[in-house]
């Protein structure tokens, strides 16, 4: 009976859990295997399929089985009583709640960016039939196909359509209909209609709504997958920190002694080789190759060395957590009843150092923004020509006549940043252990 009464909001936060978490596993393991499944199985002159685009569609497959599977598992879950006292006192800081409401929702809708921003239609109504362009390996076909003789410079259509062009030709003969996204162009297109100078002021005719770069690629289709491509490489980056962080901490923090001692000097050493210069070196090595390595293999390259440079924060924190409770008296009772060393890790001290570790959630996220925009402002960052914030602040202060640019970027990154510092004052004061605990 009280199952039933379980509160509506409670059973959406473990939705919400259960969906990220199964989101996350199943898009990585889609994207292992659907690389060569992909690029073997699917002819790339039906489907353009690749390895990469192999990567994308077993990641976006897999990732929505896993987030049914588990939302769906996860559902019925329960919170113990202290975490639902510390769960409603962060719903009460109404600025934290609403911050966390408004960033995932903004994320939720970049993972379906295809759907938003992108120049291929979302459903094509012509005389052979209805197309849907946008859906992940949907067929392209030429403007022929279309009824298109000619594109707008008068060659042959035996390329793929521009869309845009079909809306227009439609409309002007009445013989389909073609509905675009609200935002009709892509991250790494290049608007050369005729009689455009970029870059050009925010354009509501052109629906370049926060107007162009210099090279003629829509600024806010850029700030749109931007932010996708830096929330992701964020939260993949906290998630690993936290598992190497954590794991040495806790071994630091309860064998004490010589592994603690050996263990704080390791970490102290290895805070004091340079980051920067770490970076330049790497980034210099992977570009003198004499061979071209693909977009997101740097990408990986790049995530490794900020997180090799990025764990040893996390790691003092939870050793001095650790410390603290393995004095307290259920670790000596457990140890008399004959618990082992990981069940006492993992089923009683992780658990009660829970609020160390989601209070520095937040802010983690908030320094990987900021790194990676930083890196990327120094080209030192995501590989050419990938969308990011910090390439788009270099455009804006290399041509400062353009003031959308750099204002939009700027305004972009000020907003995410002040949305997650929200929700990390939020955290920290709603999981205080000073508010529940009575040690003294």
């Amino acid at each position: 009976m009280e199952h039933s009464r379980r509160p509506l909001w409670e059973a959406g936060v473990w939705l919400l859990i259960g969906a990220l978490v199964g989101f996350v596993i199943g898009g990585l393991i889609g994207g292992l295997l659907g690389g060569p499944i992909g690029s073997v199985t699917i002819k790339s002159a039906e489907a353009g399929a690749s390895f990469v685009n192999g990567v994308k569609g077993g990641f976006i497959w897999c990732g929505i089985i896993g987030a049914i599977t588990g939302a769906v598992v996860s559902v019925r879950s329960r919170f113990n009583p202290q975490t639902l006292r510390k769960l409603k006192r962060f719903h009460s800081i109404k600025r934290g709640y609403w911050s966390f409401l408004i960033l995932i929702f903004t994320f939720v809708i970049s993972l379906m960016g295809q759907f938003v921003v992108n120049n291929r239609a979302l459903v094509v109504l012509h005389e052979g039939g209805v197309n849907y362009p946008a859906l992940p390996f949907a067929k392209s076909h030429t403007g022929k196909y279309y009824g298109m003789e000619k594109d707008s410079g008068g060659q042959d259509y035996t390329y793929e359509v521009n869309y845009r062009e079909l809306k227009a030709h439609y409309k002007k003969n009445g013989k389909g209909t073609v509905i675009m996204p609200p935002i009709p162009y892509n991250a790494y297109e290049n608007d050369f209609r005729e009689g455009l100078v970029h870059p050009i002021p925010p354009n509501t005719e052109l629906r370049h709504f926060l107007g162009t770069d210099r090279t003629g690629r829509d600024v806010l289709a850029r700030l749109f997958y931007g932010f996708r491509i830096t929330m992701i490489f964020a939260l993949v980056f906290m998630f690993i920190v936290y598992i190497i962080g954590v794991m040495i901490g806790c071994l630091m923090g309860y064998f004490g002694g010589w592994t603690d001692l050996l263990g704080q000097r390791a970490v102290e050493v290895w805070q004091n080789i340079p980051f920067l210069y770490m970076v330049i070196i790497v980034v210099a090595a992977v570009s003198d190759l004499p061979f071209n390595l693909p977009a997101w293999f740097k990408i990986l390259v790049l995530l490794a060395i900020m997180v090799l440079f990025s764990w040893t924060s996390m790691t003092y924190y939870m050793r001095t957590s650790i410390f603290r409770e393995k004095a307290r008296d259920y670790v000596a009772a457990a140890q008399l009843l004959g618990a082992g060393t990981p069940r006492i890790i993992f089923n009683h001290l992780l658990p009660n150092t829970i609020s160390t570790m989601v209070t520095f959630m937040p802010f983690t996220v908030a320094t990987a923004i900021i790194s990676i925009t930083a890196l990327d402002y120094l080209n030192f960052g995501l590989p050419k020509p990938t969308p990011s914030w910090g390439e788009l602040l270099q455009q804006g202060v290399a041509n400062l006549h353009a003031w959308w640019i750099v204002l939009s970027a700027f305004a972009a990154m000020a907003t995410v940043l002040m949305l997650v510092t929200f929700i990390g004052e939020a955290v920290r004061e709603a999981f205080d252990p000073k508010k529940f605990t009575t040690y003294e």
